[in-house]
């Protein structure tokens, strides 16, 4: 999709751009802001007094309901919600971890901000959760940070910097959760993508996490099958939500994927809630994600070069 017309260079105004509300003024304006990895759009839902959407260089990347933090208008949000309060039930969350040496504190990293939608749904479902971000675009997070009158620190930070740099400071151990939601246009970045990155996932991963992806794909189901196929060799457990129409290869589309190295189980209400939205979702288990990603090759880093010696 096109970017909005910029016809200036940062720091002048133009047609239909808005640059003169900085990080730090209260509220949110409809318009095109310059951000640092290029702009973004700011749009008020027509169909939703109190929603708006944030577009990045042209993509649609999130939506918020300013009155209500648990409304999650995009459906893979939803699955991703789902499934994770599948394992760890808001109302008995806190007992449930407080058995695990972490005082009832529910650990989250999201790597992607866009507009915190999801970490703002958490910090709504869990109230003494612990969550982050990492968002690479450093101006986009002061933005979404007054626009949207997120959570303060500690209950929700948002750390600027590369996903997996970030990824590969982090204490082992010390998230219950980590879900990946980046884009470079249609399709994650392959360093976010690799095996070698999801070990350091599994090392930040506390026992009886989970590793959730946002996977977009083509009808020809290319990219989910590798991204399938690397999670399958990263960990013992896996599984799939998306509807039927995208496991069949008919649209493009997003599957949610996990992995964790404790089985998911069969749970009949997150079942019957996938299928009970507007876009109704399977679950694939693991022998099914396994049979889909049969015969892919695992994504790798790539070689480190070969660094000649010099004669002298």
């Amino acid at each position: 999709m096109a970017k909005r017309g910029r016809s200036g260079g940062r720091g002048r105004a133009v047609a239909g751009v808005v640059d003169s509300q900085a990080p730090g003024s209260k509220g949110p304006v409809e318009g095109v802001y310059y951000v640092d990895t290029g702009d973004c759009e700011l749009i008020a839902d027509q169909d939703n007094s109190t929603g708006w959407l944030l577009k990045i260089n042209g993509v649609m990347s999130s939506h918020i309901d300013l009155a209500d933090p648990l409304f999650l208008d995009f459906e893979y949000m939803r699955w991703i919600a789902a499934l994770i309060e599948s394992r760890w039930p808001p109302q008995d969350a806190s007992s449930a971890r407080a058995g695990a040496g972490n005082q009832g504190k529910l650990r989250g990293l999201h790597l992607g901000g866009g507009a915190c939608s999801l970490a703002r749904y958490f910090t709504a479902a869990y109230p003494d959760a612990r969550q982050v971000v990492v968002e690479l675009d450093g101006k986009l997070a002061g933005y979404v940070r007054d626009w949207f009158d997120l959570p303060k620190a500690p209950l929700l930070r948002i750390r600027v910097g590369e996903a997996r740099e970030v990824t590969e400071t982090l204490t082992a151990d010390t998230r219950d959760f980590i879900i990946r939601d980046v884009f470079a246009g249609a399709f994650t970045p392959r360093p976010l993508t690799t095996a070698e990155f999801n070990q350091h996932v599994r090392r930040v991963l506390a026992p009886g996490g989970l590793y959730v992806v946002n996977s977009g794909d083509a009808p020809d189901l290319k990219n989910a099958r590798e991204d399938a196929a690397t999670i399958a060799a990263s960990f013992e457990h896996t599984l799939i939500i998306a509807d039927p129409a995208m496991l069949k290869g008919r649209r493009y589309g997003n599957m949610v994927m996990a992995g964790s190295d404790v089985p998911f189980g069969d749970d009949p209400k997150l079942a019957r809630r996938l299928l009970g939205g507007a876009v109704p979702a399977h679950i694939w288990d693991d022998a099914q994600v396994r049979a889909f990603a049969a015969g892919t090759p695992v994504r790798h880093d790539p070689p480190a070069p070969v660094v000649e010696p010099v004669e002298t």
